[in-house]
């Protein structure tokens, strides 16, 4: 391994030079395939982290779909029922435990994770590999690749996907620094260990919380400790549905990640599971077709006669009747915040999208108005007291 990478440039074509460099002692990373630039890395380690700490915390496999350092999606490695199967577009294909947490991370919010770079807390197999050379995705790291799984990503994007691998015993130092105007900043590095033990100051009237709620909720928080500040989390059986990221009011984080949430759940209604769609349509039309389909502006679309270009025949549009009376069956859905909500809307905005259990630190003036707009609802909520700002 080497002491120093040059890369092509920074954040943008005009800010050179650019390069990653240790201190002290060699890169932790070995750059496989392709020529991986400054955003990507960005990317890499950032959903190193998340993985690695996900697998760390609930013992399952653990992948991340990362865009502009913020995860668009992150899921542990549980079976996928056939629904998922068809919404994720994976049906009939052999999905090791490492190839289901992908396909769960990069089909919760297939919009964002577009151009994604990828973090797999195990080996890449064949099947992941496989899975990935499919999609749109500008990279990936793992800890390591099976030679058929190799032999696959080289040939994706003309032979120039960014392949990289990570040591990973690597421990970085206990201090981290960064500069910013030519100031430098200097912290000591976020080593917060998120467990059930968080779980443990339930201040709500239920204090219900199953194990796959735990495991839900600690999914949420640690994919909140990698995600950019203000943000929420919405979890499902293993997965995020629903990330709001960077949003400078926590309402707007929770609606935007609600948001996505509903789409993620509305892709499986019927309707949509049979959206006639013309043979041969491109993954990107496809996925970008559903959103339109399902969302508010698609008669518009039919006004305009722009279906033809999908599909064979004119699909009935999902009516707001149809889409809210699909979306009161969703349940058994975790939120956490990355910081204290601040009054009752956020969980009136979460109940709507089927949660029934809350992950966040407390410690607002308004947590008594917050605490009761959970019991209206009967939603489970902790107080973990730990922020997970991000920047």
């Amino acid at each position: 391994m080497a002491k120093e990478l040059a890369l092509k440039y920074g954040c943008n074509p005009n800010q050179k030079p650019s390069r990653i460099f240790m201190q002290e002692g060699e890169l932790p990373v070995q750059v496989l395939n392709g020529k991986p630039g400054y955003i990507n890395f960005l990317d890499a380690f950032n959903s190193w982290q998340l993985v690695k700490e996900l697998k760390e915390a609930t013992g399952l496999p653990a992948a991340a779909s990362f865009k502009h350092v913020s995860p668009a999606g992150a899921a542990v490695g549980l079976p996928l029922s056939d629904t998922l199967k068809k919404i994720y577009f994976v049906e009939g294909m052999e999905l090791s435990p490492i190839a289901c947490a992908y396909v769960r991370a990069r089909g919760a919010d297939r919009m964002s994770s577009y151009g994604d770079f990828v973090a797999l807390s195990d080996t890449c197999d064949q099947q992941t590999a496989a899975i990935i050379a499919k999609e749109v995705s500008d990279g990936v790291i793992a800890p390591g690749y099976t030679e058929g799984a190799l032999e696959i990503l080289r040939t994706k994007r003309k032979g120039g996907y960014n392949v990289i691998q990570i040591d990973p015993d690597y421990i970085p130092a206990p201090m981290e620094r960064k500069d910013v105007f030519g100031v430098t900043f200097e912290q000591g590095r976020n080593e917060l260990k998120i467990t059930p033990d968080l779980f443990q100051n339930m201040i709500t009237e239920n204090k219900n919380l199953p194990e796959e709620a735990k495991r839900d909720l600690l999914i949420a928080l640690i994919t909140l400790k990698y995600t950019q500040s203000n943000s929420v989390c919405y979890v499902k059986d293993g997965q995020a549905i629903g990330v709001g990221a960077g949003q400078q009011s926590r309402i707007h984080c929770t609606r935007l990640a609600g948001n996505k949430a509903d789409i993620w759940y509305l892709r499986q209604h019927e309707k949509v599971l049979n959206l006639p769609f013309k043979k041969g349509i491109r993954r990107a039309d496809r996925d970008n077709t559903i959103d339109v389909y399902i969302s508010d502006d698609y008669m518009d679309v039919l006004a305009d006669g722009m279906w033809e270009q999908f599909f064979d025949v004119r699909p009935e549009p999902l009516t707001r009747e149809e889409k809210r009376a699909w979306l009161d069956t969703m349940s058994g859905v975790a939120l956490g915040s990355d910081a204290f909500f601040p009054f009752g809307d956020n969980i009136e905005r979460a109940h709507r999208s089927g949660v029934e259990y809350i992950a966040q630190p407390g410690g607002s003036i308004r947590d008594d108005n917050v605490i009761e707009t959970c019991n209206k609802y009967n939603i489970a909520m902790a107080f973990t007291g730990v922020r997970l700002f991000h920047h």
